[in-house]
């Protein structure tokens, strides 16, 4: 499979494929959005950085799904890996409306942070898991920060979650939805990063990212406020 995922046609057929399939799941579940005024600030707002732990992948598309049947029209930039899994993943998400930067901490990661930069400026939101593409899990990379910082945009966190799911047993515990289940869209409040101090906000944003995400779990578990 890992030659397969190599050939760059071969990868993009099976992103198509995931693409349309995912889709059609997200689309079975009934969600429950906790913050339509986030959603429309999507829509018509400024520019953003939303932000998201690695673990809620496969449900967090169902967001631009969202964003663009309500006429969203900005770009929506996500920074992949460039290996192959990541490249995949990018793919896939490129085939449900949105646009791909490739590079890591590890490979490209210089050049990814400038285009990411760049898009930014140009107007386009940027989605971005501050602990991928490697873990540890639910910790934030600097670069969330650092973006923030450079850009002046704000970094919005976001949870995403449904019930059933099948837990993988990646370093991310990621969870795979099952389709006709409930599901959970919860946004924090919007963090803006200082210029020169964007060390002092990183625990700010992983601790978002970590009480949006708990929350959109626990709220289609039932147990959640």
């Amino acid at each position: 499979m890992k030659k397969l995922l190599k050939n760059l046609a071969v990868r993009n057929v099976i992103a198509w494929m995931i693409a349309r399939l995912l889709t059609l799941l997200l689309l079975s579940i009934r969600w429950d959005v906790q913050d339509e005024a986030a959603v429309q600030a999507l829509v018509s707002g400024p520019p953003c950085i939303i932000a998201f732990w690695h673990e809620s992948l496969p449900v967090l598309p169902v967001l631009w799904l969202m964003v663009r049947r309500r006429g969203m029209t900005r770009r929506t930039v996500i920074l992949a890996s460039k290996n192959s899994d990541g490249q995949l993943i990018g793919l896939t998400l490129q085939h449900m409306g949105a646009d791909l930067v490739s590079g890591s901490s590890r490979h490209g990661g210089k050049e990814a942070y400038e285009a990411l930069i760049t898009v930014l400026s140009e107007g386009a939101h940027v989605a971005i898991t501050p602990d991928g593409p490697r873990g540890p899990r639910r910790q934030a990379r600097p670069g969330v920060a650092m973006l923030a910082a450079r850009s002046g945009i704000t970094v919005l966190p976001v949870g995403a979650a449904s019930r059933p799911a099948i837990t993988v047993g990646s370093w991310d515990a990621m969870r795979i939805p099952l389709p006709f289940g409930k599901g959970v869209l919860r946004f924090g409040a919007p963090i803006k990063v200082p210029t020169g101090d964007w060390e002092a906000s990183l625990p700010r944003i992983e601790a978002a990212l970590t009480a949006t995400l708990d929350e959109a779990l626990a709220l289609c578990e039932g147990t959640g406020k």
